[in-house]
């Protein structure tokens, strides 16, 4: 059970009361019996003597029974006349028979300090009224001993009269407590309600609410609480909003890298990992308290971690390889996180390199494919030209040959390094495109013009599907007619005698989508993706005899891409191919 403050300050000021009030009444209680039986043997001493003045003035003969019964009827006490030898003369108490059947007094303890002191007083249990009395004895005569009178009270009587003062005490001592509780009440209230009003604003600022200030009258300890409060509100108020703008520039920050980043905790468990690096790594499940391995599933990943935590030095760096979802090439830089000396953790960056690994690998084969390229009718111009130079020249039959060689050789290089200009320029970005409403029907009439007699030699028929309202491509019409150009020649190129291409277009939301399709050789599953590389061909043989640079898929695919369009092939082997382009409507 909750108590609150000022239950608790009442509480405890009320058990105080009550411990003050318990000792104030066993106190006053002991005192006010010893008061009491002091005030009753003071009024029984102050009475005897009155009695003994009385007595001493009575001339004659005496009835010392009558007398004391008299007296005692008149200040309420067992009043006893007992001669110098101790026999009872009167009795308040006892008549006749019993009077005289009274055994002597003279040995009784108040009698023989009476008749040896003037004076005898004595607490004892009398065996005459089987009662404890208190006894109180003085002699009285001419000769003062010869007689004594005796007062005495039961020692009820004194508890009884002590009982009813007791009374009032009690009642006196709960009002006393009921009234002390009720002003500890108060008073608690009083002096818990500013701590209760600075519990509920702590609340309040612990749960985030820094707009609400403490304000007390009172100029004391827990105004000057308050102050401090108020004071430590504000502190951290200021600091939270600090630490809130760092947080945000730090995740704005580590949200826009395009690197991935982990961080590590000492324990090698991860504590931060950025949304690029989940993307990179396809990492769907809950990373954070995990360690490396269980997320990336790359061993190579904790044991850089582990290095750096046991190095504490220097930074690492590694290239590895991540082969889910796709392969990828990351370089990852491990620093360690230092904190009084000892490796508090491990900040990792990965940076994925895997384009850069593949231009790399693009940059190595496209040189070997050029000098390749480039060597073949190089080394022909060279070896019939030294061939001529050796007397061919003179031969007029084989001399005009080999100049028709040399001429198609130098013809096949410039075409080659037209190719390769052209796609310098694509790639650079820095072909001039004069982009204007084209009709698609025109361009692929004028095409159609050059490649009729290919077709015809080698038995492949043309047909075109080109509705008559289509609408006009935003296109450079030169570009538009060499994209047509290049994949219609294909087409035919690697077609069947007595084989078909097929050219047709529509309309597509803001696009015109133009296809070519033929049913020649096809293209294998594995050759397909990398049809639009530069110098590669799928059946290499074929392509040379044909006189195809390997070029020209690829400056199809860049001037699309420069016309903000996209294009995309189809093919099964041994059952032809589709290539589709897109390009935006005029």
């Amino acid at each position: 059970m909750r108590l609150k403050s000022h239950h608790k300050v009442t509480l405890t000021l009320g058990l105080t009361v009550a411990v003050i009030l318990t000792a104030v009444y066993f106190y006053l209680d002991n005192n006010l019996k010893n008061y009491t039986y002091k005030r009753i043997r003071t009024d029984l001493n102050h009475e005897v003597s009155l009695i003994k003045s009385y007595l001493e003035q009575i001339q004659g003969p005496v009835d010392f029974d009558k007398i004391a019964d008299q007296l005692g009827h008149d200040i309420s006490a067992r009043v006893t006349i007992i001669s110098s030898d101790g026999v009872v003369q009167g009795d308040s108490m006892f008549d006749g028979e019993a009077l005289h059947g009274l055994e002597n007094h003279l040995s009784r303890p108040e009698v023989q300090d009476a008749l040896m002191n003037k004076r005898g007083e004595s607490r004892r249990y009398s065996h005459s009224t089987k009662e404890d009395m208190l006894y109180v004895a003085v002699p009285f005569g001419p000769t003062e001993n010869s007689n004594i009178i005796r007062l005495s009270l039961p020692l009820a009587d004194i508890a009884h009269i002590s009982d009813h003062l007791k009374k009032f005490l009690w009642l006196g001592l709960w009002l006393s407590f009921l009234f002390a509780l009720l002003i500890s009440h108060l008073a608690s209230r009083m002096i818990t309600r500013p701590i209760a009003r600075i519990s509920s604003i702590a609340q309040a600022i612990a749960g985030g609410d820094f707009s609400q200030k403490i304000s007390l009258w009172q100029d004391d300890e827990i105004n000057d609480l308050a102050k401090a409060i108020n004071f430590m509100s504000e502190h951290i108020r200021t600091r939270i909003e600090e630490v809130t703008t760092a947080k945000s520039r730090l995740e704005a920050v580590f949200l826009s890298m395009i690197e991935g980043v982990m961080v590590v905790n000492s324990e090698g468990k991860i504590l931060l990992i950025n949304e690029t690096l989940k993307k990179i790594l396809h990492v769907e499940h809950e990373a954070l308290g995990r360690k490396p391995l269980e997320v990336i599933r790359n061993i190579e990943v904790q044991e850089i971690v582990g290095d750096v935590l046991q190095s504490r030095q220097g930074v690492k760096v590694r290239e590895m390889s991540f082969f889910f979802p796709e392969e990828r090439i990351l370089r990852v830089h491990a620093a360690p996180v230092l904190r009084e000396g000892k490796a508090d953790g491990v900040v990792l960056v990965f940076h994925d390199i895997t384009d850069l690994r593949r231009l790399e690998t693009i940059r190595k084969d496209f040189v070997a494919n050029v000098s390749h390229e480039f060597r073949t009718p190089v080394a022909n111009i060279k070896g019939y030209s030294e061939t001529l130079l050796d007397g061919a020249l003179n031969d007029k039959e084989h001399a005009l040959e080999f100049l028709k060689i040399i001429y198609s050789e130098s013809d096949r290089l410039a075409k080659l390094v037209d190719d390769l200009l052209k796609l310098a320029r694509l790639e650079s970005g820095r072909s001039d495109l004069d982009l204007k409403p084209c009709s698609i029907a025109k361009i692929l009439d004028w095409v159609l013009a050059g490649l009729n007699i290919q077709a015809k030699q080698q038995e492949v028929k043309i047909v075109t599907q080109i509705p008559e309202d289509i609408a006009q491509i935003k296109a450079d019409d030169s570009s538009l007619s060499q994209i047509l150009f290049n994949l219609i020649e294909n087409a035919i190129k690697y077609n069947k005698p007595g084989g078909q291409v097929t050219v047709s277009a529509r309309e597509q939301d803001r696009w015109i989508e133009v296809s070519i399709a033929d049913n020649g050789i096809g293209i294998s599953a594995d050759d397909l993706p990398r049809v639009f590389e530069r110098f590669y061909r799928v059946d290499k043989a074929h392509s040379r005899e044909i006189g195809g640079t390997g070029l020209g898929l690829s400056i199809v695919k860049h001037i699309i891409q420069s016309h903000n369009g996209d294009i995309t092939a189809q093919s099964e082997l041994g059952m032809g191919s589709v290539f589709c382009f897109t390009l935006p409507k005029a």
